[in-house]
């Protein structure tokens, strides 16, 4: 008999890699959405209303929840600190208690962003202390202790619950804006209009991995621990990222290169933060891979150039 997965946030980015994910590894699967829900393959459910959220659960009966749902924008999350707080950390809790009360696996998509980024201290194991630049990554790591701690109120060890750490995505969208990295496209299509002058950064790194291959890594942790029979000495933290080590200003030198287009009208910027910026960005949050590999789960990502040039059907050497 096909398991069951349910994924929250299911109409975002890296939701519909995840189902599509856990549909071709043969699981029968549901997905949750608000605003773009579409049932009965995607239900509508507000996730900060606990009542609505365990009506789904007895009626999906997932055998693991993937929880991508979460305000994920710096910039959006510090102009309502509130309703981020709601969902990444207060409904993330909710979910958790559900979840354990009727001993189904959750992960937890959480981010680099736990991590402070200071130039010298990459990479980052599980083992090391978060310290979040923002409130963004304070909100995801509030969600991350939410969700192991209550893993280990309900009598549990928290490893039933696992927190899966990944750095910015890209992948295939609705519009570019859904993610960080897509949405630099427009940018460098901003730059061929004539006298422009776009500044873009050139001093914080970053990892670019593709949603498929979180989705991916997803199922395989998925595996994993509903078939290990001392489940509760898995790890309980895990964190994957490709290697690809890009600026922002570099993504946009490889799409221009890509499309044959000039790049004259982007200037990088190596200032680093802005001292008057109210979201700090950090340098480098990149994540180590070792205990995904000490779990024997595959962590290799798509080439970056590659997966853009068959994206922007843009063939050329």
């Amino acid at each position: 008999m096909a398991r069951t997965a349910l994924v929250t946030g299911a109409t975002g980015l890296l939701g519909r890699q995840v189902m599509k994910a856990f549909e071709r590894g043969g699981w029968v699967v549901k997905g949750t959405g608000l605003t773009r829900a579409k049932p009965p393959a995607i239900l509508k459910l507000d996730l900060e209303s606990e009542t609505d959220v365990a009506k789904v659960l007895r009626e999906v009966k997932p055998s693991v929840v993937v929880h991508c749902a979460a305000n994920r924008f710096p910039d959006k999350c510090d102009k309502d600190p509130e309703g981020t707080r709601a969902l990444n950390v207060a409904a993330s809790a909710s979910l958790a208690r559900l979840c354990s009360s009727q001993d189904i696996l959750l992960i937890y998509i959480s981010t680099d962003y736990v991590f402070p980024g200071t130039e010298g201290e990459a990479p980052y194991e599980v083992t090391d202390t978060p310290h979040p630049p923002n409130l963004y990554g304070e909100t995801k790591y509030e969600g991350e202790r939410a969700v192991l701690g209550t893993y280990g109120h309900a009598g549990r060890s928290s490893g039933w619950a696992v927190v899966l750490r990944v750095p910015v995505l890209y992948g295939e969208a609705e519009t570019p804006e859904e993610s960080a990295v897509n949405v630099l496209m427009n940018s460098v299509w901003k730059a061929q209009e004539k006298d422009a002058e776009v500044a873009m950064d050139h001093w914080a790194i970053r990892y670019p991995t593709n949603t498929e291959d979180v989705g991916r890594v997803c199922l395989d942790i998925a595996v994993k621990y509903l078939e290990t029979a001392d489940k509760y000495s898995l790890p309980r933290i895990l964190q994957f990222s490709s290697e690809d080590r890009l600026t922002k200003y570099e993504i946009c030198e490889i799409f221009a290169e890509i499309m044959g287009l000039p790049l004259d009208g982007m200037k990088p910027n190596t200032q680093g933060n802005d001292p008057n910026a109210s979201v700090k960005r950090p340098y480098d949050c990149h994540l180590s891979t070792l205990v995904l590999k000490e779990l024997d789960i595959n962590v290799a990502t798509m080439n970056f150039k590659d997966w853009w040039r068959r994206e922007m059907r843009a063939y050329r050497k």
